[in-house]
């Protein structure tokens, strides 16, 4: 592992709809009142078009309403189907690969430590390219370190400094993402879901207020009952590591990833340099389900 710098590829979109217009993205300007930027007071959501085509649509808007209900942020998330399809068009990526990004906050208020009543919330989004293919190619190099975020990860919340300060800890070292161990057991990734393959059958930490409820994740147990793999949605521990035949971490832009190694404190703790048979299985299903809308 080496150390380096973490390079910015990242682009801005030519439009965005910000608060009931298109604009283009340097117009769009906020209050410095507004809760989002001041507190972090806002959730979002991220979708995957399939060469324009919606993947888990229902369920993206559904988490979407879900954390806007969780923090009493009275908006509903249907309403912003259609503006999706917009988006993807304004970028002409109607017939490309692409992910829609819709941000919400709670809206331009007088700072305070609860949430005030009777505010108009600030709306974002945008479309944006997004790598769907070839991820099957590909396997990722892990750090593992110590889950240090708040108790409600089920909130896809925008105040996300402890997921970003662990994957700039990854990157920083070279490597692709950062697993997390919360009292000896893994958690889910910094942006990712984790699953093990031991014995033929899968673990994943179940659903609740230490993970985010993963769309991918969601589809992937679907994939598994299809194939007649057991899914066990039981926290794995980091003790039990070596034992472990495959590893994979799933998510909207990651889709299905292949783990090759995992580190620790500077030591290798993981070393699959070949792709799992399940891990192969899962992701060829998931990409006849991606290509076939």
């Amino acid at each position: 592992m080496q150390v380096g710098g973490v390079h910015n590829k990242k682009t801005y979109p030519e439009i965005v709809w910000f608060n009931d217009e298109w604009v283009k993205y340097d117009e769009a300007k906020i209050s410095v009142f507004d809760r989002g930027f001041m507190l972090g007071d806002g959730v979002y959501e991220v979708t995957p078009f399939y060469e324009g085509k919606a993947f888990g649509l229902k369920e993206h808007l559904a988490r979407l309403q879900y954390s806007l209900d969780e923090i009493m942020l009275d908006l509903d998330a249907s309403l912003l189907k259609p503006l999706m399809f917009e988006a993807v068009s304004k970028a002409g990526l109607s017939e490309k690969d692409a992910a829609v990004y819709i941000q919400v906050s709670r809206g331009v208020a007088p700072r305070t430590h609860y949430f005030p009543d009777n505010v108009k919330p600030t709306i974002l989004m945008y479309a944006f390219p997004a790598t769907l293919r070839g991820f099957e190619n590909k396997q990722w190099s892990v750090l593992v370190s110590e889950d240090l975020r708040w108790q409600r990860c089920d909130i896809k919340s925008t105040s996300l400094l402890a997921n970003i300060k662990s994957n700039t800890e990854s990157h920083l070292l070279g490597l692709d993402e950062n697993l997390l161990v919360r009292d000896g057991l893994f958690t889910e990734g910094s942006h990712s879901t984790i699953f093990f393959v031991r014995n033929n059958t899968i673990y994943t930490h179940p659903e609740g207020p230490q993970i985010l409820s993963g769309i991918t994740r969601k589809f992937v147990i679907e994939i598994c009952s299809e194939l007649n793999i057991e899914v066990k949605e039981e926290a794995f521990p980091l003790s039990e590591l070596e034992r472990v035949d495959e590893a994979f971490l799933t998510g909207t832009t990651t889709q299905v990833m292949a783990i090759k190694e995992m580190f620790s404190e500077g030591n290798k703790i993981y070393d699959k340099p070949e792709f799992g048979p399940l891990t192969r299985k899962i992701q060829q299903a998931f990409i006849q389900k991606t290509r076939s809308l």
